[in-house]
């Protein structure tokens, strides 16, 4: 039995998919207050229906143990995907503790269950900055001393409770993907970067980043679980693209005007700024801060050719991607 946490998220709910469809016997956790129809809308877009209904469902929480321990019974391998993404200040002790005791959670039951093997998702903010110029890669270590964000911290200290249980006999793997290109789940992730653009953008941030398919995701972890090789880290990234290519090549792909000039860095700021005044009468965490906008403006690059040379694995080129991605959007809205 194999155990997918996580499984209503972009990640989960595509590994599930492929799971699934090589016969495999999967559970997969939800909470008492998750919406399947993101999921299910994966499987759709794969005319693969039949296959969702296949999950076991169980109901339980990573920072809930009794339930936790429930949903290990029987399971042999597990795929830990679920995560708490924000770049908010006001989410920084959630980010710790959803990414970091949760993580803990599931690597101790994998220890007290014998599980045979983990895969953990982890993410390129876990990584430290380019020292020399060069990509950022599995060899580019944290650096505690920079202005991390709340959100890096947290994916940070994840991979360390997951290393601590290697060194405890649990056979790992994780997987630090840049930004995730994946379809159904249009109002959360990099999903909602098309429903964004379809409202219109007027400018593009001037930074760069790296970019890779949700499909190569979870294949990548499908093929790595079913390797031999364990306590290995790989980054997971096909393309470095500017946000100005994609933002552009995705508005253009949905029939929407794309973006013609930058958006300058004072001109974030002030947004961010008014966004915090408006929040004073509506409760709400501005969208922009400081990491946030920094970010945005940077231009960040990765080299995920690890895991090519030491499996068989290859990347979707990311046009196509988009592509696809695009069409799947347009079908639904």
């Amino acid at each position: 039995m194999i155990l997918v946490t996580g499984g209503t998220g972009l990640v989960g709910s595509h590994l599930l998919y492929f799971l699934l469809k090589e016969n495999k016997t999967v559970r997969a956790i939800k909470r008492s207050t998750s919406n399947l129809e993101p999921a299910k809308s994966v499987f759709t877009s794969y005319e693969a229906t039949p296959l969702f209904n296949k999950i076991d469902w169980v109901t339980a929480d990573i920072m809930d143990v009794p339930t936790l321990e429930d949903a290990f019974i029987d399971v042999t391998h597990v795929y830990h995907c679920a995560a708490f993404v924000s770049f908010a200040t006001a989410d920084y002790h959630q980010l710790l503790k959803i990414n970091i005791e949760g993580t803990a959670n599931v690597v101790n039951l994998c220890i007290a269950n014998n599980i045979k093997k983990l895969c953990h998702v982890s993410s390129v903010a876990a990584l430290g900055e380019s020292l020399n110029g060069n990509p950022i890669s599995e060899e580019t270590h944290w650096n505690p001393e920079a202005n991390n964000n709340g959100y890096a911290i947290s994916k940070f200290g994840g991979e360390m409770e997951v290393w601590r249980g290697s060194q405890e006999g649990l056979e790992v793997i994780i997987v630090q993907p840049s930004v995730i290109i994946g379809e159904g789940h249009w109002n959360s992730a990099s999903g909602k970067l098309f429903t964004t653009i379809k409202k219109g953008i007027p400018k593009y941030p001037t930074g760069s980043t790296g970019f890779v398919d949700v499909q190569d995701v979870a294949q990548s972890l499908n093929l790595l679980m079913d390797s031999e090789i364990i306590n290995e880290s790989f980054v997971l990234s096909a393309n470095n693209l500017s946000y100005q290519k994609i933002i552009t090549q995705i508005a253009t792909n949905i029939g929407i005007k794309p973006p013609k000039g930058a958006v300058q860095t004072w001109q974030l700021s002030l947004l961010s700024f008014f966004q915090k005044v408006a929040g004073v009468f509506t409760r709400k965490s501005p969208s922009l801060n400081k990491e946030s906008i920094n970010s945005l403006q940077k231009i960040s690059e990765y080299n995920g050719d690890k895991i090519t040379k030491t499996t068989s694995f290859t990347y979707n080129k990311i046009d196509e991607t988009i592509n696809r991605v695009s069409t799947s959007f347009k079908k639904q809205h």
